[in-house]
């Protein structure tokens, strides 16, 4: 068995405490001091293979969900960056991760499923028209992806993550801690997400009834952005759930929801022009360093 990382959290063969989560290159280990969801206790298991007693939890699925049309910027997810179509570079991050028992690729458009499929996932679903209109919302579409990919493998999974395409610039290391968080919090579900550069207390107004007001009022006049509650940007990069509360509850806000904290740089989500050029420069100058 491999020495546990202490930056994963807690250490090989702890009895006690939280789970914790470790990545190999040969091994997955997940160290459970009760049970998981699935009422298993976990030993050590190879590439999905069961190593040692105890019994092989049912495993993680990571979804990658696209639609084929993009009203900011056309085709989005295929769109060329350095010479790779954009679902290129979440594709081979889920891959190199090697924390994920399946992969599966939802989409309503047969080239970016082919595409999927080019660049190394196995399992290709595709979404139905009701869940790949302008209205649609991305959560029932991972839901979908679930239910549809257990049913076809015949096989539950306990843990669903979703990385989506339009962010690229999340690393594998992003996605292995993530997801080491969201074990040892214990939480329903998981959402990454950065510091707001602008407050809803403090800078972010809205029009309302013509009048310009804060959206965030407070009793007191606020001078420092100090001074009001910290928030946050979800930057749609990752997303984790126990696969029952999904299931349950199609949504990013769970009973008990953790966050994940993500760089600035890292969190930049593709939905316009201007986004698209800034992500084109920060992969071409980080894509030859290791992962990343």
């Amino acid at each position: 068995m491999p020495a546990a990382n202490p930056a994963a959290g807690g250490t090989a063969g702890d009895p006690s405490g939280s789970p914790t989560f470790q990545q190999g290159a040969k091994y997955r280990t997940l160290h459970c001091p009760q049970t998981c969801s699935s009422g298993t206790r976990i030993a050590t298991w190879k590439l999905g293979r069961a190593l040692t007693r105890g019994v092989v939890p049912r495993g993680v699925l990571c979804t990658i969900c696209m639609r084929g049309s993009s009203k900011g910027v056309k085709n989005k997810n295929i769109i060329n960056i350095n010479g790779k179509p954009l679902l290129y570079y979440t594709i081979s991050k889920a891959i190199k991760s090697k924390i994920f028992d399946e992969i599966v690729a939802s989409s309503d458009s047969k080239k970016i499923l082919s595409l999927s499929k080019k660049y190394g996932v196995t399992n290709i679903i595709k979404r139905p028209k009701i869940l790949s209109n302008d209205k649609s919302g991305k959560v029932p579409a991972i839901k979908h992806a679930l239910l549809k990919i257990q049913k076809l493998l015949d096989k539950k999974f306990d843990y669903v993550i979703d990385l989506d395409v339009t962010c690229p610039l999340r690393s594998i290391l992003d996605i292995k801690k993530a997801f080491n968080h969201f074990i040892k919090s214990k939480s329903d579900n998981l959402v990454s997400a950065t510091y707001s550069r602008k407050s809803p207390y403090f800078n972010i107004i809205q029009k309302k009834k013509n009048k310009i007001e804060l959206i965030k009022k407070q009793n007191i006049n606020i001078l420092r952005r100090q001074d009001v509650p910290t928030t946050y940007d979800l930057n749609a990069s990752i997303y984790i759930w126990k696969s029952e509360a999904l299931i349950k509850n199609p949504s990013i806000f769970q009973k008990k929801t953790s966050i994940y904290l993500m760089p600035k740089l890292k969190s930049f989500d593709i939905d316009d022009v201007v986004d698209l050029k800034i992500t084109k420069l920060f992969l071409k100058k980080k894509n030859e360093k290791k992962n990343f």
